[in-house]
């Protein structure tokens, strides 16, 4: 299948799901279930530019087919110059159209508009990589703040020197699952610690994993499907956080995933955490499981999104950062530490829409959206 034919084929596709979802709208059903209704207003306006690319080739397509009709009865010298031009405008129009369509198709993901659920946790490297495991997360914070985005905090594990073993937020903003989404895999540092009396450098790995954020609507979710234990909350909180059972442990038990919240006093709080994290969770491992089957997987051309994957190297002594999956290298860590991650991140939008194109070039294929 060519390009042209793949791209004809999803914007027909595009174009009958948008009117599809019109219809449901106009149900009461739907208008009733307000999360119903709310994710098919999101799947209409991701739809919408499709849609109207679609229409939009079928006014062309018909127009030139009338100007090439005019041009093969015409007789006059004047009308076949009219028919002629008619004919180069509309042509022009015409790839123009399919060449805006096919950024649109290459450049969308289908949770791009969503929030998201970041995970930091530190690996390899003992206090050391608690340590660059808080940094990191200090940079997604500065790097939410810089965008205008709200960040919370959903479950968080500190050790006493002032490191994170795990931390669990929210961010919330226009776009951010799509500026943030290739930040998952192996961050390794390397770095001379605070401890290190001789002063050796020491190499150490944090992981990081960014899923949008889920809805019930995008996870069938069964009660019996969940183990739900409440248990007393450990570590600093005052007498009444570790004297009731208000923490909560909730295993999904086909997928095995496993979520666990004490930070708030209140058992309903840290049920409700757990269950916004669980389901992302669980909608990541969809997804991932889907890319995975996937033949032309355009995330696999610039990372699979494994937290074992090593993405990117911070080396303090050189003063630089370098992203190993598109062999950038930026002379500023303080920058990128301090939440600049705008030319990390545009590198890594380009490798990835170049990785969609090919995908159309070669087999007209690409992520499908619909």
């Amino acid at each position: 299948m060519s390009v042209e034919e793949a791209l004809r084929k999803r914007l027909a596709v595009a174009s009958a799901r948008h009117q599809e979802l019109l219809a449901q709208m106009e149900r009461p059903e739907v208008a009733a279930d307000h999360a119903r209704a709310g994710a098919i207003m999101r799947e209409v306006g991701r739809l919408g530019r499709l849609a109207a690319r679609s229409e939009a080739l079928r006014r062309v397509e018909a127009d030139l087919a009338e100007a090439r009709e005019m041009l093969a009865v015409a007789e006059d010298d004047e009308i076949r110059l009219l028919a002629g031009s008619e004919i180069e405008e509309k042509e022009g129009r015409l790839r123009n159209i399919l060449s805006e369509a096919l950024d649109d198709l290459t450049g969308q993901d289908e949770y791009e508009g969503r929030d998201v659920i970041l995970e930091v946790r530190a690996g390899t490297g003992g206090e050391e990589a608690a340590l660059f495991a808080a940094d990191l997360f200090r940079m997604y914070t500065r790097f939410a703040e810089r965008n205008g985005y709200r960040i919370e905090v959903l479950a968080l594990a500190s050790t006493g020197l002032g490191g994170l073993k795990e931390v669990v937020a929210s961010i919330s903003g226009r776009d951010a699952f799509r500026k943030l989404r290739f930040e998952s895999g192996g961050h390794r540092v390397q770095r001379v610690p605070e401890t290190e009396a001789q002063g050796r450098i020491h190499t150490s790995l944090a992981t990081v994993a960014v899923m949008p954020e889920a809805e019930e609507v995008d996870v069938d979710l069964r009660r019996e499907d969940l183990k739900i234990d409440f248990f007393r909350a450990s570590g600093p909180g005052g007498q009444k956080v570790n004297k009731t059972s208000s923490a909560v442990r909730i295993v999904h038990v086909p997928t095995g995933l496993k979520v666990e919240c004490q930070d708030e006093k209140s058992q309903h709080k840290n049920k409700a955490r757990a269950m916004k994290i669980l389901l992302s969770r669980i909608l990541d491992f969809h997804r991932t499981k889907a890319d995975a089957e996937r033949a032309n997987l355009r995330r696999s051309q610039i990372g699979s999104g494994d937290r074992n994957e090593r993405i990117r190297t911070y080396n303090f002594p050189q003063n630089r950062v370098t992203d190993h999956r598109i062999n950038l290298t930026i002379k500023d860590l303080a920058r990128v530490m301090d939440g600049d991650l705008g030319d990390l991140l545009a590198g890594l939008e380009e490798s990835d829409r170049e990785a969609r194109l090919k995908a159309f070039a070669d087999d007209g294929a690409g992520p499908m959206l619909v």
